[in-house]
């Protein structure tokens, strides 16, 4: 994607197309909407024996009341993947799914996808028709601003979307990641998840265990240097820390985040900085944590001669990153020990 057709995005298409969190480029239709699948799963046994009204304050301080625990919940797939890892199974999912050649994209977690009804699969598809058709007791995704702007959710469709169903916003925004891992959690309890169970206690352990190892080892090695980074055809994208919670999370344990200059973060509204390949040096890092979404180039199919010779990429301190984590602490953890292990093990390059 040019520098020119990036100014002419819309916030909400910047954050798709490159960096909240670093995307190359805006996602490619991968398949329409006669690719979704069907027989989506009900929801849990435990969402389902829970009864009573429902009610959830989230985070754009709207409070949805039903008159019963949902059980036809139609989330964006980073969110079901979520839920998933709780126990909570949802209906249908609009977001990254599947990959071309129709297995579990990166954002679906744990979750068969063949048992989901999927709404659009790429960004600016959904199909409100197939929505419809499911009933949504209620509709749940992530935020990225502070405006309220749910997720993946289209713009030009939003209306005739949300009249269809109550609608739930989980920020991750401007925040550290246990914040929205505590807001998920919460969530996923109201929907009948048991937050007490002996699995979901030793997830969040282990999250705790990550984290301090994380915060020892940027300690211990404070001169190592990580970049976040993600990769298109045409542009190296530079990731800033504010924003995203993972790299504000990381920042807080003391990791050494490159960051972007203010002037150069200004053009994206202060997500991230682009390069072309030729500049791609302009930030020395001894490590490189690079966007692991299936929409995004992948290291070892970057061809371009500036990255290989890259110091951290000669080294091989070239790990992945998820700029849109799946919210959960067992999908959480592996994402601090594998930084911890990085900048335990790195070679000062820089």
């Amino acid at each position: 994607m040019s520098n020119a057709r990036a100014t002419h995005l819309t916030r909400r298409g910047i954050l798709a197309a490159g960096g909240a969190l670093g995307l190359g480029a805006v996602l490619a239709a991968c398949g329409d909407d006669t690719d979704s699948k069907s027989g989506g799963s009900d929801s849990t046994k435990a969402a389902s024996a829970k009864s009573g009204p429902w009610t959830f304050k989230d985070d754009r301080d709207t409070t949805v009341k039903l008159d019963k625990t949902p059980a036809n919940i139609v989330a964006f797939t980073g969110v079901a993947a979520a839920l998933y890892d709780y126990g909570i199974e949802v209906k249908g999912v609009f977001g990254p799914t599947t990959t071309a050649d129709g297995k579990a994209d990166v954002q679906a977690g744990d979750m068969d996808v063949s048992k989901l009804t999927v709404l659009g699969n790429a960004w600016g598809q959904f199909n409100i028709e197939k929505y419809a058709a499911l009933a949504p007791d209620v509709l749940i995704s992530t935020m990225f601003d502070d405006a309220g702007t749910l997720w993946y959710v289209p713009e030009e469709s939003k209306d005739k979307i949300l009249k269809l169903a109550p609608s739930v916003g989980i920020s991750v925004y401007d925040r550290q990641m246990p914040e929205s891992l505590q807001r998920m959690l919460a969530l996923a309890e109201s929907l009948g998840a048991d937050v007490k169970s002996a699995e979901i206690v030793e997830a969040k352990k282990k999250f705790e265990t990550a984290a301090e190892r994380l915060r020892a080892a940027a300690k211990a090695r404070p001169e190592i240097k990580v970049l976040a980074g993600s990769a298109s055809d045409e542009i190296f994208y530079v990731s800033g820390s504010n924003f995203s919670i993972d790299l504000e999370y990381f920042k807080a344990l003391g990791v050494n985040i490159v960051e972007p200059s203010a002037k150069a973060l200004k053009a994206s509204g202060g997500w991230f900085e682009n390069l072309s390949w030729e500049n791609v040096d302009k930030y020395p890092a001894d490590i490189i944590i690079m966007d692991d979404r299936s929409s995004t180039t992948q290291p070892a199919d970057i061809t371009e001669a500036t990255w290989k010779k890259l110091p951290a990429v000669k080294a091989g301190q070239v790990i992945a990153r998820s700029p849109e984590p799946i919210v959960s602490y067992d999908k959480c953890t592996p994402l601090l020990d594998n930084l911890a292990e990085a900048i335990e093990n790195a070679k000062k390059v820089a």
